[in-house]
């Protein structure tokens, strides 16, 4: 392992294809990247949760544990929010939402050009070395506090992906203005703008967590507009009546 470069980045390469892995690897090292490498879950799943990672780039079918299983356990057990972005030969939005439901920040559909990957990896390294202002935001019965990460509902705790928080965290701070797409597609990835499915599959996965289980749902999309996050009843029933 090279020094870790601050002003790149130190990337942990999880990759049973070596030809793929040295030509990523190689390209990455030369843009003053520093990369560990594994070739199977097992051993991936250990450097990720053993050191401190920028980002970690994760190929879906692996050896030992599939990269699903790598990414659930890395975000449930050892509760570790390095960024994720997910290599897959799968192009169907159901091997998306699987993979971004087991807390992968974004994917990249093989055959890749390296310079793609490269823009995608300083999107989330950038995303990820922001400062956070210490606040605690709330909409409804919903509550995040951006310091220690910990989303309740209803005095519920609940568990959403790396991206999933940065999106409420959007809309919570806009709460209740609609925020258009594209505001919050460059606040999260910045100028490297995901595929349109990203977004869609990022806010399906939130609203399983923070809307389905609860009686009224708090996420509103508004046609051709954009999102806004909500108690619409509450708002109702504070608004003056008029004789």
């Amino acid at each position: 392992m090279t020094v870790h470069d601050e002003q790149a980045g130190l990337i942990l390469l999880v990759e049973d294809n070596r030809q793929i892995a040295e030509m990523v690897g190689e390209f990455l090292e030369r843009r003053g990247y520093s990369v560990d490498y594994a070739a199977d879950g097992v051993s991936g799943l250990h450097l990720a949760v053993s050191n401190s990672y920028d980002v970690l780039v994760l190929d879906l079918m692996l050896p030992g544990l599939d990269g699903l299983e790598v990414c659930r356990k890395l975000r449930k057990e050892a509760k570790k929010s390095t960024p994720v972005l997910m290599l897959t030969a799968r192009d169907t939005l159901e091997d998306k939402l699987s993979g971004l439901e087991a807390g992968a920040d974004d994917y990249l559909v093989k055959p890749f050009e390296v310079r793609e990957l490269e823009a995608r990896l300083r999107a989330l390294i950038r995303r990820d070395r922001r400062q956070v202002s210490t606040e605690v935001l709330s909409v409804g019965d919903m509550t995040l506090d951006t310091a220690t990460l910990r989303l309740t509902r209803d005095g519920q705790e609940l568990t959403v992906s790396p991206i999933g928080l940065k999106l409420l965290a959007i809309l919570m701070r806009e709460s209740p203005r609609v925020v258009s797409r594209r505001d919050i597609e460059r606040e999260i990835w910045g100028d490297t703008l995901p595929d349109s499915d990203t977004l869609r599959s990022h806010l399906y996965n939130l609203r399983r967590v923070i809307d389905k289980p609860f009686a009224r749902p708090l996420l509103h999309t508004i046609h051709s507009a954009g999102y806004r996050l909500a108690d619409l009843e509450s708002e109702v029933a504070s608004s003056p009546q008029t004789a």
